[in-house]
């Protein structure tokens, strides 16, 4: 039986008694009817999980007794950044979500020229919230014992002004994703990170992609067809982690184990 994993606020300390996030709480209690006892996984994003269990509930309060601790790493060797453009509506929540269950280790939400989304300081602020709520929520989910950074949305031209010089290092890889060009020719060495940048639904604007070469980003297509936004930062992660990361693992013990068949 698969337990449930929750995240919690705190240093856990096997004996310990924490008490569980209120809308986590809420769940185990009134959707999961956990009753004292009953098996919790418990992780604060330090990369270990401890063994834990129902200690008490109350109406929506629930607290939990922490077992034994484990380092479990379940992280990708290939440390991937996603520059992403947010978009409208509530689609910047599934590239999060989706994001984090493949392994990206920082995203970064940017605004651009083409930018549907303006956000002022304040809903700024509350959109880096959700979103680490969001992290939270697929790190339970997914397994990931360590959450990925989530930084404040800002301007894209002001993110690649600060980030041109402190991250390009020989064995890091830098690409901006632009249908209109021929597909960039993938590193040959191995690499042991990368920064992936994907545009507003109207694309990037030429200033932009002088800016993004300045900054030592190659363009990238992702095959002859148009992704959608979400489409593309999913499309792009899976790539980087198939031929870098821990995907590359997991496809040949498939095969292997289809072979044996």
């Amino acid at each position: 039986m698969r337990l449930t994993r929750v995240h919690v606020e705190a240093v856990l300390t096997p004996g310990a008694i924490v008490e569980l996030p209120r809308e986590t709480a809420s769940h185990v209690a009134k959707v999961l009817r956990a009753r004292s006892g009953d098996p919790l996984i418990l992780f604060s994003g330090d990369g270990r999980e401890y063994a834990g269990s129902v200690e008490s509930v109350r109406g929506s309060r629930v607290t939990a007794s922490v077992g034994n601790g484990a380092d479990v790493d379940r992280e990708s060797p290939f440390a991937i950044t996603l520059v992403q453009c947010v978009p409208r509506g509530d689609r910047m929540d599934f590239i999060v979500q989706k994001a984090t269950e493949l392994g990206v280790t920082r995203i970064v939400p940017v605004l651009s020229q083409r930018s549907v989304v303006r956000l002022d300081a304040v809903q700024a602020e509350s959109k880096t919230a959700h979103w680490r709520a969001v992290v939270v929520n697929a790190c339970e989910q997914c397994g990931r014992n360590r959450l990925p950074t989530i930084e404040a949305p800002a301007p894209l031209i002001e993110y690649l002004g600060s980030s041109a010089a402190a991250s390009a290092t020989p064995r890091s890889a830098r690409f901006v994703l632009e249908p209109d060009v021929e597909a960039a020719a993938a590193p040959s060495a191995p690499e042991t990170a990368a920064q992936i940048a994907v545009g507003p639904e109207g694309g990037f604007g030429d200033e932009e992609l002088d800016a993004f070469r300045l900054a030592g980003f190659l363009r990238l297509r992702l095959g002859p067809r148009i992704l959608r936004t979400e489409t593309a930062a999913i499309a792009a992660l899976t790539w980087l982690q198939t031929r870098f990361g821990d995907m590359v693992a997991a496809t040949r013990n498939t095969r292997t184990d289809s072979q044996q068949t």
